[in-house]
This record gives structure tokens, sequence and C-alpha cells, in this order.
């Protein structure tokens, strides 16, 4: 019988779990998600939550988002092969009702583990935009 727990074993706990995969990792997206992920040496596949206070304002809309998203991932743990995931949110999210949101997550699950099999194509490099003081130093000179 399958286990459907969210036990720590299938969560990113620490900073260096989620910079391995800030390094060009696999991309997919929706209008409020976005996902990025890449294989792991773990015998689960494994997930970490970023809804930052800059897009989603109220603890009570960051709380139901996260919770939203560790259920969806709970009920689909089973169909994402081994690969570490990492959540960001887009603003508009605390708009959006529960359905729509359960709805976008589970298409995001499939599509996520598409991108990360074997002979996937590999995402294009992320190019950084140019930050602010960079750019301001550069006029001034």
């Amino acid at each position: 019988m399958e286990d459907f727990n969210f036990g720590r074993e299938l969560r990113l706990l620490t900073p260096s779990h989620y910079s391995r995969i800030f390094n060009e990792p696999a991309r997919a997206a929706t209008p409020f998600f976005t996902l990025l992920a890449k294989p792991n040496d773990q015998a689960k596949p494994r997930l970490g939550l970023t809804v930052a206070k800059k897009r989603v304002k109220k603890a009570c809309q960051r709380n139901r988002i996260k919770r939203l998203a560790r259920e969806s991932f709970r009920l689909n743990q089973h169909t994402i092969d081994n690969i570490d995931i990492v959540l960001m949110v887009k603003s508009g999210i605390d708009e959006q009702s529960n359905e729509e949101l359960t709805k976008q997550l589970t298409k995001l699950w499939r599509k996520i583990n598409e991108r990360c099999k074997p002979g996937a194509p590999k995402p294009p490099p992320f190019k950084r935009r140019p930050n602010k003081s960079a750019k301001s130093n550069k006029q001034s000179q």
C-alpha cells in the first residue's frame, strides 16, 4: 500500500538543498506558479516552498498557499520521479480559489516530471538581469 505522508525526507530543509536547484534547473510555469527542479540521488521526490511576502502580503494567505501546495505534492508524490522541486509564487495568487490553484499544481507536477527525465532537452542557460546598482555605476562614470 502506498504511503501518502509528507515527512522530513520529502522536504528541502537546508539552504544548500535550495541553492543546488537554483543552478541550471528545469523550469515549468503557470500564471501563478514557477517550479524549478533537478534530479536528486534520494529515493523520493522532495519539495521546497518559497512564498515571498513581496508577492503575498497576508500571512494567512501565504499559509493557505503553502498548505495547498504541500497537500497537492503529498497526493501526487508517487507519480513524480526522484527530483528536488522548488515552488515559487507570482503576484496575484492570493486572489485565486483553492480549486484553481490545485488544478494548476497538478498540471505542473506532471510537466516538471517530464522535463527532468533523462534525455529531456536541457533548459537554456538563465540570463541574470544586471542589478540596478551596477547599472547606475556605469552611467555615472
